[in-house]
């Protein structure tokens, strides 16, 4: 994991589209805002997590249910 330093108002960039920007700090929250073109998804973790969850529950669908749906 690369680990950097920044103070509100800094930023860094991710590739050359994708920028992170310190908004705020405040106690234990930092608020980042996210440049990033419309074909790159952002979530937050805990989102993005629940999503895969879901895709992966989705693929266990057994394949004589999926049989039946054709019929």
């Amino acid at each position: 994991m690369l680990v950097l330093s920044r103070k509100t108002g800094e930023s860094i960039m991710i590739g050359d589209h994708i920028e992170l920007k310190v908004l705020s700090v405040d106690g234990d929250q930092i608020k980042l805002g996210i440049v990033a073109p419309k074909s790159v998804k952002v979530h937050r973790s805990e989102v993005f997590k629940a999503i895969q969850e879901q895709n992966r529950e989705a693929l266990a669908i057994p394949t004589d249910l999926l049989n039946k749906l054709k019929r």
